[in-house]
């Protein structure tokens, strides 16, 4: 999947996060800011880089802004967010873990 335009999911409110893609050439970049990133942040980043690597994403610019946000809520965000930019239509459910 590549990424081919800017897009946002999620928000700022407590128990969510802010997710920002955008199209970049030759890596991957992932930014993570977190109010909890003492205590979780390596764990925010390991799921946030195995949904990216499920998804097949080499390429972009990854923003991530938590507030505190549980694991399964940071996938959905950063999936939507990657799907919303990579411009899929028909989304294949099944293949997203």
């Amino acid at each position: 999947m590549k990424i081919v335009q800017e897009a946002l999911a999620g928000t700022f409110e407590s128990s969510d996060l802010l997710v920002k893609v955008l199209p970049a050439e030759a890596e991957l970049n992932v930014v993570l800011n977190s109010e909890v990133m003492q205590q979780f942040g390596a764990q925010i980043r390991r799921v946030i880089d195995e949904t990216l690597a499920a998804m097949h994403i080499t390429e972009g610019l990854i923003i991530v802004d938590d507030k505190g946000a549980l694991d399964c809520v940071i996938r959905a965000r950063v999936q939507s967010a990657v799907l919303r930019a990579a411009g899929v239509e028909n989304v294949a459910w099944e293949q997203l873990s």
